[in-house]
């Protein structure tokens, strides 16, 4: 199975590099930058086809501008990196014991009914033991 998808014109085995959606209710045909998923009402279309699409007499066509290079990774990508590696470098904090009284490792009394923590999740004994 290809993981390259085709353009959706008749006999053209050329890769798609946009996506052609239809708005009836405008009378407007939308090309704009390849679709994350071929939907079923969408066509994808090769350079040569999408360069080349005309649309019925009445209807506009919308070109949305399309990224010719390679994705590049936005800031929001590179702070949620930078996250996750600063999260992973953080020393694990070690389970509050199941005694009462002891404190943990911030400094303040642990709870009672706390069994163990991960980050944020805490463990909490029954009620009933």
């Amino acid at each position: 199975m290809s993981l390259v998808r085709r353009c959706s014109r008749t006999a053209c085995g050329r890769p798609a590099v946009a996506t052609l959606t239809y708005v009836y209710a405008d009378s407007t045909a939308v090309l704009g930058p390849l679709a994350t998923f071929a939907e079923p009402h969408c066509y994808d279309l090769c350079a040569e086809h999408s360069e080349r699409l005309t649309a019925p007499r009445g209807w506009e066509v919308v070109r949305l501008a399309t990224d010719s290079g390679p994705a590049r990774p936005s800031g929001d990508d590179l702070e949620a990196l930078a996250n996750a590696v600063r999260e992973a470098a953080r020393p694990q904090e070690r389970a509050a014991g199941t005694t009462g009284g002891h404190r943990g490792s911030a400094g303040r009394e642990a709870d009672p009914m706390e069994v163990a923590r991960r980050g944020h999740l805490r463990v909490l004994r029954s009620p009933d033991s």
